[in-house]
């Protein structure tokens, strides 16, 4: 059975998505303007923290989702600016211990979007940190993730997906809709490379 999804829903599931990986940050935020309308000077520095790392995140996640998700701007055909936005968000995903590193070689920023949204989907599958390497190959643009602690129930729904099964319109894999609709528009194709490691391959 082909996995059809419409437009419309999409866009709710992209809204979904991107409320919930912002909320938990803004609400630590909000704590911490709490504690500090308290005026307990014993919390200082726990507030300071807060602040400091939650407002950190949310700024990184902003700058993405905007140049993954929202309207084209000048800022997608600036290489570096895409590489450096999205392994800053790659490292609110992961932490000291297991963090999520980021190699990018793009030399056509039309394939920036599209980058994003597919090391977005290829980081949704890590447990415990990893590597992403996204690179253009003859004919193709190659993103790939290694890394010992991924999750097999989220590598074969991805792959499901991919290869026309139905799998449940969550907005855990909102990316990987919104990608497939914006390759379906400039006749392109996505496929799954699975060897020693996760790959999504776009041609």
């Amino acid at each position: 059975m082909e996995n059809t999804i419409s437009s419309t829903e999409i866009s709710e599931l992209i809204c979904t998505r991107i409320s919930h990986d912002l909320i938990g940050n803004i609400g630590a935020v909000s704590n911490a303007v709490e504690l500090l309308e308290e005026g307990d000077m014993d919390f200082m520095d726990d507030i300071r923290s807060i602040l400091k790392v939650s407002s950190g995140v949310l700024t990184a996640r902003l700058k993405f989702f905007r140049m993954a998700f929202g309207l084209d701007n000048s800022n997608l055909e600036k290489l570096d600016l895409v590489e450096k936005t999205t392994a800053d968000y790659l490292k609110t995903l992961g932490n000291v211990n297991y963090p999520i590193t980021l190699q990018m070689n793009l030399k056509n920023w039309q394939l920036s979007r599209m980058s994003m949204l597919a090391v977005m989907i290829l980081a949704d599958t890590f447990i415990k940190g990893g590597q992403i390497e996204v690179k253009e190959e003859v004919g193709r643009l190659l993103i790939s993730a290694g890394g010992e602690h991924r999750s097999a129930e989220k590598i074969k729904t991805i792959s499901d997906a991919v290869n026309g099964k139905l799998i449940e319109h969550t907005a855990q894999y909102a990316p990987l809709f919104y990608l497939q609709e914006i390759l379906n528009k400039f006749k392109l194709k996505l496929n799954v490379i699975e060897t020693d490691v996760f790959a999504l391959s776009i041609e």
